[in-house]
């Protein structure tokens, strides 16, 4: 009986101490909530529809750092005005499709769209000053322009692979081609999956043109775009290209040089899109507040030539 008098008198003693250190830990739990909700990006996710769009909402909600303002697709997909429900840090929640640019700012902007919908972000970005973040593929040199151009007004992060592994390659492509000189033929394959509209990649030829600028070849008409007929023998400083289309190959390049007694490849395989997600979003969070300019995945990473 003692022994629990004893009990009792130690715990009257403590219970406002132990209470008072409860709501401590409560009161930092949501000083914490509010501090990572002020810190979060606002990101707007063009190309939301489809595949690499879904991911970058999925993940961008899963991490805790970014706070979704608006998804945008076309009019014409079959998922607008509907919602899809995420996992968040606190809990489920619900994205609508949208097919129109809204009228709240958000911090950054990622286009995985389409070439002709990228155009429309990009004229959206400089009326409301939106730093962009562009990973879309099959750009033309006429859009190209047009990027650069933008560049000069808000800060644009143009890549044809937000991979940090693959960027790591673009580096190193054309550092080899230089170390092993002109006697080693060059050749690049680029695998993707069968959906893929644009061939080669753009990241394929990103490849052949960061080569071409460290060897003193010209882009693009160095490359030879695979090879058929009876007199199809390599000729001297070219740079073979060529596209596979199969299965649910989500992205796979090789870089070929041969020379007489040996080969050195260089490769990289994505398991899946998350790579490329992971990239875009570390991306978004890079380029706040950076001053108009055109960069690249390497700035991102410092990544220096």
């Amino acid at each position: 009986m003692r022994y629990f008098n004893n009990i009792i008198e130690y715990f009257n003693r403590n219970f406002l101490q132990i209470r008072d250190t409860a709501i401590i830990f409560s009161d930092c739990n949501r000083f914490k909530q509010l501090e990572l909700n002020k810190m979060s990006t606002k990101l707007m996710v063009i190309g939301a529809g489809g595949r690499m769009g879904g991911r970058i909402i999925a993940l961008a909600l899963e991490s805790g750092r970014f706070d979704i303002i608006s998804a945008i697709d076309t009019s014409n997909h079959p998922n607008i005005g509907k919602k899809t429900v995420y996992t968040g840090v606190s809990g489920p929640i619900e994205i609508t499709l949208n097919d129109t640019f809204p009228a709240a700012a958000a911090d950054a902007v990622i286009d995985f769209s389409m070439p002709d919908a990228a155009e429309k972000t990009i004229n959206y970005c400089l009326e409301t000053k939106i730093p962009l973040v562009l990973g879309t593929t099959g750009i033309n040199e006429k859009q190209k322009e047009t990027i650069i151009a933008a560049s000069k007004e808000i800060a644009v992060l143009y890549a044809t692979n937000m991979s940090v592994g693959m960027n790591v390659l673009f580096a190193l492509a054309g550092k080899v081609a230089s170390m092993l000189g002109p006697d080693y033929d060059i050749e690049i394959i680029e695998q993707h999956h069968r959906f893929k509209k644009d061939a080669p990649s753009g990241s394929a030829l990103t490849l052949a043109e960061n080569i071409c600028t460290h060897t003193g070849r010209k882009f693009p008409d160095c490359l030879v775009h695979g090879r058929e007929g009876k007199d199809a023998k390599r000729r001297d400083g070219t740079i073979g290209i060529h596209a596979i289309r199969a299965g649910d190959i989500t992205g796979v390049h090789s870089i070929i040089f041969g020379t007489s007694g040996e080969t050195v490849t260089l490769n990289h395989t994505a398991n899946n899109r998350d790579t490329f997600v992971g990239g875009a979003l570390r991306a978004a969070e890079w380029i706040v507040g950076k001053k108009p300019a055109l960069y690249s995945m390497a700035d991102v990473l410092n990544i220096k030539d």
